[in-house]
Order: structure tokens, then sequence, then C-alpha cells
């Protein structure tokens, strides 16, 4: 088979369906649906993040592995064992057992009664949110062909911005007239209705048959395709899996457009985590304003944006890369760069109203490393390490990404809050940098659950509140830098993109 400079003139021609554009598009939609609401109960504590730091009087590090580590640890480490199961049996089953145990558990966080029971809970959450996006981006490859992944990957990361927006608004309104126990409830209860609907309406296709390399097997037809969508089964021993996911890690890490792909969403992922813990937060800190009021503003404002962004980003990048395939390199770099500069406007308004109006342009382009990302990982894998392929990408970025984000973004506005507060007349960002490794005293113990004790003057009530807004501003501008960081090795993944691709059709062609 002759490779071409191009990732759609061998698959267009060859490619072919065993289902429907309408059915296909019912799919994608009902995946992206479930990826929203994945992302609904995975950053509800974003929004109802103050209101639970008062309520248990917790520090903003305790708040940051909440809505971090607590959730990233087993969602990270079941991934890999979950789609390996994927690799072998029904996607659709898995997907839909999965949302019921997460949104199961994020009903069960409305009842924690302290904050252990409330991190046990988070944990489950992360158990069930496991069983999604591997699996899902299997299916998605199964359905769409190579030069359309993109699109369609980036049209299910929509999810993200869609969830996080409804997680937004829905719990910032539902906080405000009752509290953060029954947003939790509330927004659990819907994804045990969606998964049945999944389990109902979804079909599980025959893996690979819509890749143009097994149409070409296949003659110019259907004939050779597989009649059942079971995958074949191999004697199973952990031996054999972990030999299988050693070769997915060597084949993602041996190529340096991809590994450095892996390592730029991983850095980019820690800045929006650990930046999106502390935005709802951030609002209700420095301007006063009601759960509701930024439930409004960061869902609406920011989320339309993002979604916006994110669709348009699969568009594109397909696009680019039919340019040359280091299009799904460079879009990315491009566009995440821009990011950095619009949100330290935003953290940096004088008024809500101004940070509000400046928050609809970094969403715009904030996503464009998602399709991209997750297109190059599913064309560089063969057809049944794709699954697997996506868990070690997860396993990455989720690791680093939202284990290490939002504690470590909380782990600085805790000790620039404190610094802050020790020294009242060194307001600027640039004096926080410089004295981020300095030993400070607690923040919590003057000021505990970012509030004076009650009882304390008016004086320690504004030192408090000055310090805590002060802390949080430069935090968050802080963690972007890790958005420039991971934006230079997407940079770097250009080179050598053309010819890992190329390297993988051949591959796949050869099968």
């Amino acid at each position: 088979m002759t490779t071409t400079a191009t990732n759609d003139a061998a698959d267009a021609p060859a490619a072919k369906s065993l289902y429907s554009e309408k059915y296909t598009s019912l799919v994608l939609f009902l995946l992206a649906l479930a990826y929203a609401i994945n992302f609904v109960d995975r950053s509800i504590v974003t929004i109802l993040g103050q209101a639970i730091k008062v309520d248990l009087k917790i520090t903003d590090t305790q708040l940051g592995l909440l809505g971090g580590l607590y959730f990233a640890l087993l969602y990270t480490v079941l991934g890999i064992p979950i789609a390996r199961l994927a690799e072998r049996y029904s996607r659709v089953n898995i997907i839909a057992i999965s949302m019921i145990i997460w949104s199961g558990f994020t009903v069960a966080c409305g009842t924690a009664a302290n904050y252990l029971m409330l991190s046990i809970y988070r944990f489950g959450v992360g158990v069930g949110e496991a069983g999604l996006a591997p699996p899902a981006h299997s299916l998605i490859s199964d359905y769409f062909p190579r030069h359309r992944r993109a699109q369609a990957l980036a049209a299910f990361s929509v999810g993200v911005p869609v969830g996080t927006m409804t997680g937004a608004i829905v719990g910032g309104w539902l906080t405000t007239h009752f509290s953060w126990r029954f947003a939790f409830v509330m927004v659990g209860l819907p994804g045990i209705i969606v998964a049945i609907i999944i389990k109902l309406l979804m079909k599980e296709p025959p893996r690979g048959h819509i890749d143009a390399e097994a149409a070409a097997h296949a003659a110019g037809d259907l004939a050779g395709v597989p009649a059942t969508s079971k995958p074949a089964k191999t004697p199973f021993s952990i031996g054999g899996e972990l030999r299988e996911v050693g070769r997915v890690v060597r084949l993602l890490f041996g190529q340096w457009p991809v590994a450095n792909i892996l390592i730029g969403l991983s850095l980019v992922t820690c800045a929006g985590f650990g930046t999106g813990q502390f935005s709802a937060p951030y609002y209700v800190r420095a301007f006063g304003l009601t759960f509701a009021q930024v439930g409004m503003i960061v869902g609406v404002i920011g989320g339309i944006s993002a979604i916006i962004g994110t669709f348009v980003s699969g568009w594109v990048t397909d696009r680019m890369a039919k340019i040359h395939p280091a299009g799904y390199a460079l879009t990315p770099a491009v566009a995440l760069a821009l990011t950095v500069p619009l949100h330290l406007a935003v953290y940096n308004a004088p008024t809500w109203q101004v940070a509000a109006a400046l928050l609809a342009l970094p969403g715009l382009l904030a996503g464009y490393q998602l399709g991209a990302s997750f297109a190059v990982v599913q064309n560089v894998a063969p057809v049944r390490q794709r699954a697997t392929a996506t868990a070690v990408l997860m396993f990455v970025m989720n690791l680093v990404g939202m284990g290490l984000g939002p504690p470590l973004a909380g782990i600085v506005i805790d000790h620039y809050a404190a610094f802050h507060l020790a020294y009242p007349d060194a307001s600027g960002f640039w004096a926080a940098v410089t004295h981020l490794f300095d030993s400070v005293p607690a923040f919590k113990a003057a000021c505990p659950g970012g509030q004076a004790p009650v009882g304390s003057a008016a004086e320690a009530k504004a030192a408090c509140h000055g310090a805590l807004v002060l802390g949080t501003r430069h935090g968050i501008m802080t963690m972007f830098g890790f958005t420039l960081w991971g934006a230079t090795h997407y940079a770097l993944a250009a080179f050598g993109m053309k010819a890992a691709m190329e390297r993988a059709k051949a591959a796949q062609a050869a099968v």
C-alpha cells in the first residue's frame, strides 16, 4: 500500500461503514452526552468548592485534593485494566455499567457527613468514570474513518465544556437555593437514565471495519469484515496483558511526535484542572458574587465559547493535517499559546463584568489540544490496541493533569495567601512568585476556611479576605505557566509527525 502526505487520500474511497450517517451521528451524540455527564459529576466540586470549604472548614489544598488526586488516583490506575477488558468484551456494556457506578457515587457525595467520607466517595466516582473514555475512543474509531477522527473525537470532547457548563449553572443554582449536598444528589441521577438508553440503543461494531486497510483486505467491499462484533478471544494471562500494555507504551512513547503530544497534553491538562478548580471560588472571593451568579458567568460565558472552540477545533485540525500531518501538532500549539495572555487578562480585570466579558475569548481557543491529541493516538494505534492506547494517554494526562493540577494550585494559593497575609504591602505578582519557596505562617491557623474567626475585628476580616483574593489570583496566574510549557511540546511534536503517521498506516495495512 502506498502512503501519501495527506491523511484522507487513501481512506476516503476505501473505507465503508456498516452503519448509516444518521445512526453514527446518534452514537456520537450519546457518547458525547455520556462524556458531558462524566464532566458534570467530575467537575461539580469546582462550583461547590467555596461552599464545601466554608462548611467543612478545609484548606484550598484539601479542596484541590477533592477535585484532583482523590478522584484521579483510581481513575487513572483502573483505566488500563478496564481498557484491556474493552479490547475483549463489549465496550457498550462497559460504558453503561461504568456510568451507573460513577453516578451512584456522585449521589452518595451529597450524604457525606465530613471531609473523610466525601473523599472516599470521590474515589468511587473516579472508579466509575475510568470506564468511559478508553472504550468510547475505540468505538468512535470503529464508526469514523481516519480522515474524520479528529473532528469526531473533538465532537465527543465537546462533552467537556458542556459538562463543565452544566455543572456550573445547575450546581451554582442548586447550592444557592438549596445546598451543596442537594446539588450532588441532583446531578448524579441523570447518568443512570442515560446509561440505560446507551445500553438499549447503541450497537457494538465490528472492530476495525471502517479502516481503509480493513476495507482494502475486503477487496473493495465488506465481505471480509467479520459478521460478529465480538473481538477475538485469546487465552487470558496477567503476563500477557502486561506485555500488551508494554507494547502500547513503547508504541506511544517510542515516537518523538507522539511522546511530545502526550507530555504537552498532560501539562495543559494540569493547568486546566488546576485553574478550573479555583475559577469559580475566585469570582466568589474577589467580587462577592453568589454561587448562582458565578455559575452563570463560568457556565454560560466560558462554557459556550469553549463548546464552540472545541467543536470547531476538530474541523480545523483535520484540515490542517490534510495539508500536512504536522497540523496535528502546530494547530494546538498556536491556539494554546494565544490563550495565556487572554486568561491573564481575565484574572486581572478590575470588575466582574470586565472579567466575564473577557472570559469568552480564551474559551474559543482552549480546546484545540483535545481532538488533535486523541486523533494522533487513535491513528497510530493498531485496531485491537486503541482502547488501551487511550487508557495509557488518560493515565499520563490525568495523573499529571487532574491528579497534580488542583492540589498543586491549592498548595500555591494557600502559600500565596499566607504570604500576602504576612506581608500586606507586597501585593504584586512578582513579589509573590519570588517568595514562592519562602517559609510563611500557615494561612489556615489565622483564617480557617479562608475567613477570620467569628468575633474578629474588622481589620482581621479584611486582612484574611484580601490575602485570600490575592493568593487565589496569583496562584491561578502561576498555573498558566504549564499551558505555555505544554504548547512548547506540541510545537516540538511537529517534527517527525508525517513519518509517524505514514509508519502507522503502513503497519496497519500489513496486518
